[in-house]
This record gives structure tokens, sequence and C-alpha cells, in this order.
């Protein structure tokens, strides 16, 4: 949903290669967990939550969960899900943009800082894309990408958390327990407290930065 604004940026594989390996597990998560929100969950995505193989931390155990679902799940059953949680006539069960979450609105002044922010982050928006930029799936992507240097140099501990403390955290979570609740499907549920469980690691992780 985002890309860089620059043409002289570092590759994500090339950038990726040089991560730590908690900092490419990071990148990863957020990816994976921004993917069925870009669109329906195509039964490759499906299958690829369904190999992911989780331990005994609760990360973990949401992760497995996370398998399991999309493992019971269809593209079809997701496809209606997906309309019904996030597009719905006139808005879905879930609106997923920052701006709601904060203000009750969209487009409101929580999109117009994010473009400020991500325009100095050398981040522009897709313009295949027709969501705006405060959508759930794009601020993850951004700060995937923030780790992996597909925007230039890798963004800093600090950098990281600047945005996320702005335009993650903000709302996110929010967004994420009441995914975590929604009845309209098993796998978007388990997404839900998959993202729940990550935004709590990265913000105990973010104090002592």
């Amino acid at each position: 949903m985002v890309r860089s604004s620059s043409t002289h940026v570092t590759t994500q594989a090339s950038s990726s290669l040089e991560l730590a390996p908690e900092d490419f597990l990071r990148a990863q998560l957020y990816q994976l967990i921004a993917t069925p929100f870009s669109a329906p969950p195509s039964s490759e995505i499906l299958q690829a939550y369904a190999a992911i193989d989780g331990d005994n931390s609760r990360l973990g155990q949401a992760l497995t969960a996370c398998a399991d679902a999309a493992g019971r799940a269809s593209p079809e059953a997701e496809d209606d899900a997906f309309h019904e949680l996030f597009v719905g006539i006139g808005s879905g069960v879930l609106v997923p943009f920052g701006s709601y979450y904060l203000t009750g609105f969209l487009h409101e002044k929580p999109l117009a800082k994010l473009r400020n922010d991500m325009a100095a982050l050398g981040v522009e928006h897709n313009p295949d894309v027709k969501e705006p930029e405060d959508h759930i799936a794009s601020v993850m992507e951004v700060m995937a990408g923030l780790i992996e240097a597909r925007y230039g140099p890798a963004a800093s501990l600090a950098e990281q958390k600047k945005f996320y403390d702005a335009h993650v955290s903000s709302w996110a979570p929010h967004f994420f327990k009441d995914l975590s609740e929604t009845e309209q499907s098993a796998f978007y549920a388990a997404v839900g407290v998959l993202g729940s469980v990550f935004m709590e690691i990265e913000a105990q992780a973010f104090e002592y930065v």
C-alpha cells in the first residue's frame, strides 16, 4: 500500500540479510499481519499462514492459532468476511483507519500528520491503492519497511519508536482487540489476537529505547 519516494533505496532482499535475527522476525511479523488487510486472503496467503509453526510463548501460541484457523478457512469464506468486516455497505463492521479510531471520522488530522511523517521518511502512498494511508495495512507495512530499510537507510530504534508511538500504538491495539472479538471469521479473529499480542511486545520493547 506504500512505497519509497526515492529511486535510490536498498532493496528489501539485501537489507533483510543484514538485519539482526530479532529485527528480521519483527519485520516479518509486521508484514504478515498487514497482508490479510490489504485484500481478501488468497489460497496462497491462507496456506502460508497455515504453515506457521509457533512455540509455547504467547506470541507463538497466537501464531499457532492463526495457523489452525487458516488451515480451516477457505478463500471464498474469507473474501465474504473481508467485505463484511472492512467494506460493507457504506462501511464494514470495523473501520480499519487511524483517523476513525482516534476521532470518529475519516480523513482527519491524524491522517494529515501521518502523511507529513511518511514524506519525511521518504515513504509515499501507492497511487494504485484507493484507501488513505492511515489504513491498518499501510501503517503495518511502513513499520516493516522502516526495519528492513525499504525507504533508504534502516531506521534507528528511536525513529521506529517515534513512528510507532504516533501512528500505531495510538490506535492499532484497539483495532486488533475489536477484531479479536469478531464472530464473522475465526481466521480474522485469530489475526486480531496475533496483532494484539505483537503490539504489546513491541510497546514493552520500545520502553527501553
